[in-house]
């Protein structure tokens, strides 16, 4: 049966790990395709035409390939998790709905628009067409918070009974919507996810504008999209530094094992922030370079007030059930989350240079930046798939807090689609790198 988990748990990180990369791109791109079709609207210079429209295609095959790799995730629920799907279906289930039927299929349908309506419906219904499809990619990625964030903070639930031949099956049902949607932690998390969704689109097409200046491929058409990119990264980079602060409050507020994991933080005692480090899980200690009393500081502002180890967090009844005091495997997730961290931290930096050397007169010019620029697009999507790990892992043994343990969430052996799955998303990551690279290098000049 630990085997049937752990593989589980490998396969759906994978799976889901893949998918990941795809749709914070797409979010983040589609607000700057709004900005970029209203410039064509308000200038009606031809090189904002085809800046727009060679981004469109861009989205297009991150959506395609977003889409591809996020179905798998569906049937994994019944086959590896089939337990968890009946034991929390009625309500992990109804976000996920919504999200399909209502959010995808409005950023769907009007992506079709967009895609192929430039000559057929008036530049306004077009420019509303980009707007639904970046609302739908928003929605999409809220309702998939509900989901996720209920896992994190159950509200709005209550658990039933059934019997079914002889055998006593429990399960949760909502008792409460918009309680079930708006659990503690559902906001919190929504405003940082999206702001990392802009910070990972802006880093996409500022990753490709700098490599068309760097290799002189359609110039001006580079200048305006790296502008459009900076403006962005500025912003969203410093919104995930306040909503990160504001998602860590909640957290020690709801999920103090969490918080305490993330620092290594064993014994009730003021809280030490650490800029990096190695735990000693065995002997209870942190060796690295700390600031002590700050994390303290940031969660209750004062670096004296003490903040509950995860020795003295008391064990979880559960009706008819042996009480649960599990520990998360603190390395990884203190690890995790410290390099989320330090690569917010990062963006920020490249960020506010860059956007120094654009009101000096000096960004586009200067070799060294544009470097530094070409491979960013990778600092966003490691801090992504950082901070996901770092969520998930420093919940556990929970699958739902408190409610469903992991292990007894699964329900099958996957060596077999294991290695399916990951073979075909290896495909698909190495037939999305020679798409995407083919398209960059042609331009956007190229597109009439």
């Amino acid at each position: 049966m630990q085997d049937a988990v752990l593989l589980s748990r490998i396969q759906f990180g994978i799976t889901a790990g893949f998918h990941f990369l795809y749709p914070p791109m797409s979010i983040g791109l589609s607000i700057l395709l709004i900005y970029m079709e209203w410039k064509f609207l308000k200038t009606g210079e031809k090189i904002y035409e085809q800046i727009t429209k060679y981004f469109v295609k861009v989205f297009a095959l991150i959506f395609g390939v977003g889409v591809a790799t996020g179905v798998v995730m569906e049937f994994e629920f019944g086959t590896n998790w089939a337990t968890y799907s009946r034991y929390v279906g009625d309500i992990f289930g109804s976000p996920l709905a919504i999200e399909a039927i209502f959010a995808f299929f409005l950023e769907s349908a009007f992506l079709g628009i967009l895609l192929f309506g430039w000559n057929k419906v008036s530049p306004r219904f077009h420019f509303f067409s980009t707007i639904m499809v970046s609302l739908g990619a928003i929605l999409s990625a809220f309702w998939i918070i509900v989901a996720n964030s209920w896992m994190n903070t159950p509200t709005g639930y209550k658990l039933v009974y059934n019997v079914v031949n002889g055998v006593k099956i429990e399960r949760a049902v909502i008792t409460d919507f918009w309680t079930m949607v708006f659990n503690p932690s559902t906001m919190e998390r929504f405003e940082h996810v999206i702001s990392a969704c802009f910070l990972t689109g802006a880093f996409l097409v500022l990753s490709i504008s700098a490599y068309w200046l760097w290799k002189k491929i359609d110039v001006e058409h580079a200048k305006k999209t790296m502008k459009m990119a900076l403006f962005l990264a500025v912003f969203s980079s410093l919104t995930q530094l306040f909503s990160g602060h504001h998602s860590g409050i909640g957290v020690y507020k709801h999920q103090p094992a969490k918080l305490a994991a993330y620092e290594g933080h064993f014994k009730t005692a003021p809280g030490n922030l650490y800029t990096f480090g190695w735990v000693d899980e065995k002997n209870q200690k942190v060796y690295g370079v700390d600031l002590p009393g700050f994390l303290s500081y940031l969660v209750f502002f004062d670096p004296k007030e003490p903040l509950i180890g995860i020795n003295d967090i008391p064990p979880v009844e559960r009706p008819g059930k042996p009480p649960v005091k599990e520990n998360p495997p603190i390395q990884v997730a203190f690890q995790s989350y410290h390099l989320m961290v330090t690569l917010g931290l990062l963006m920020i930096a490249i960020s506010i240079i860059g956007l120094f050397y654009l009101i000096i007169g000096k960004l586009f010019k200067t070799k060294w930046l544009l470097a530094l620029f070409i491979p960013s697009f990778i600092l966003p999507h490691t801090a992504n798939m950082a901070g996901w790990i770092a969520t998930e892992v420093a919940r556990q043994p929970w699958a739902v807090q408190n409610i469903l343990l992991t292990r007894e969430a699964v329900s099958n052996q996957v060596w077999f689609s294991l290695i399916m799955f990951t073979s075909i998303y290896l495909m698909l990551g190495v037939l999305f790198i020679y798409l995407m690279f083919k398209k960059i290098k042609q331009g956007p000049a190229s597109v009439s």
